[in-house]
């Protein structure tokens, strides 16, 4: 399906970066800049996401999605002008995260409208989405980790790849239906488009929103801060790191079907797994970094992307049930600008290593073992809320 491939092909362009920070820490730049680079691509992503979700409530699916694509290509080419240039490489960071976030907020909306009007069961089409983007993620990251170890021109060549991709995805897109008319939704103008009622729903703020930066938390600790720690103790420093992309994208993808059957409809049965497996990435971490050893990392990848497959479909199928007629891209929106919060751990927690210097990666794995903890608190308290709210409505009826 075309828009699957949309998506797939954002989620490569966002996510071919990550396995090539360590060469670009190998090229010169500090641990500080190369980290901020990874994070700077969420100031695309939020302004798309917070833009273009309830724009496409409002104008339709389809012109707000057309772009996408084409962003992640322009993003790619200057990338693979800017192996010397921050600037450049901030550019094409920002264009890649415009183009995700896009594909995200648009994209999925468009996909799940399109799987429903198919006739596919409730939930099916957040799954798709969900895999589509993290397939693109896992495929993205594989191929330029690869071509970057052992492929000729190691900072142009695997951007070329996204470049032929996003071409052929921006030409697929012009034959897909649209889902979303204007209706109603016309007469609202666009700062009343914007508000997101739902987002502000009891149900939301307790039990979605606290779990949703560990969806790119986990993914940030798996393939950028990990393969770091032990960036001395291999050979092959940019293929360990897309190893580690690989089989954390992997195992979420794997999960995200098993999640889907975990999930239970008006319980938070869902989230409260996500978190377990969260907390067991963690401890993995901490394994890594105390023994620094490459299985150990590998396998604390792995869980750590159950814990973020788990987070995502349940997120996702979370904002399906809570958001209104009117609002369902806008509430996928706010959800994945809340993700990507997460992407902020690995620049924040190099600059606390420098500053703080009697600290180390293992004590900050533990602050994230108990925030795990924290964010269990609120999900069970959203549970409680939701079934006393069941329990006086049968008791009305």
């Amino acid at each position: 399906m075309p828009v699957g491939g949309a998506l797939f092909v954002s989620a490569w362009g966002g996510n071919q970066f990550t396995p090539l920070l360590v060469m670009y820490k190998q090229e010169g730049l500090s641990n500080v800049i190369v980290d901020a680079l990874l994070f700077v691509y969420v100031f695309g992503i939020v302004p798309a996401l917070m833009i273009g979700g309830p724009a496409s409530d409002r104008w339709g699916r389809r012109p707000l999605m057309l772009p996408a694509p084409i962003l992640a290509g322009l993003g790619s080419v200057a990338l693979a002008m800017g192996a010397d240039s921050v600037v450049l490489l901030s550019i094409g960071r920002l264009l890649s995260g415009a183009a995700l976030g896009l594909a995200m907020a648009v994209g999925g909306s468009w996909l799940v409208e399109l799987t429903r009007g198919a006739g596919a069961p409730a939930g099916v089409g957040a799954r798709r989405a969900t895999m589509c983007l993290t397939a693109g993620f896992g495929v993205g990251a594989a191929v330029a980790g690869v071509l970057a170890q052992w492929g000729p021109w190691p900072t142009v060549f695997p951007y070329v790849i996204t470049v032929v991709l996003a071409a052929a995805s921006a030409v697929s897109l012009w034959k897909v239906p649209e889902t979303r008319f204007a209706g109603d939704s016309a007469a609202r103008g666009i700062a009343a488009a914007m508000r997101i009622p739902s987002a502000l729903s009891k149900r939301f703020l307790l039990v979605v929103a606290p779990v949703a930066p560990w969806v790119f938390g986990a993914c940030a600790i798996a393939y950028a801060i990990v393969p770091d720690l032990l960036r001395g103790h291999t050979s092959m420093p940019i293929a360990f790191a897309a190893a580690c992309c690989v089989i954390g994208l992997t195992s979420g993808f794997a999960i995200q079907s098993v999640g889907r059957r975990i999930d239970r409809p008006g319980t938070v049965r869902g989230m409260v797994v996500a978190l377990a497996v969260l907390a067991a990435g963690m401890l993995a971490a901490i394994a890594a970094e105390a023994t620094r050893s490459i299985p150990v990392a590998l396998v604390a990848a792995a869980v750590l992307g159950c814990g973020y497959g788990m987070a995502m479909i349940g997120g996702l199928l979370e904002v399906q049930r809570i958001a209104g007629p009117d609002d369902l891209g806008g509430l996928t929106a706010v959800f994945y600008a809340l993700t990507y919060i997460g992407f902020a751990s690995p620049a924040l927690l190099a600059w606390l290593d420098g500053r703080y210097p009697g600290l180390d990666y293992r004590d900050f794995f533990l602050v994230g073992l108990l925030m795990t903890g924290v964010c269990l608190v609120s999900v069970l308290l959203g549970g409680l809320s939701a079934g006393r709210g069941r329990r006086r409505g049968s008791g009305d009826g």
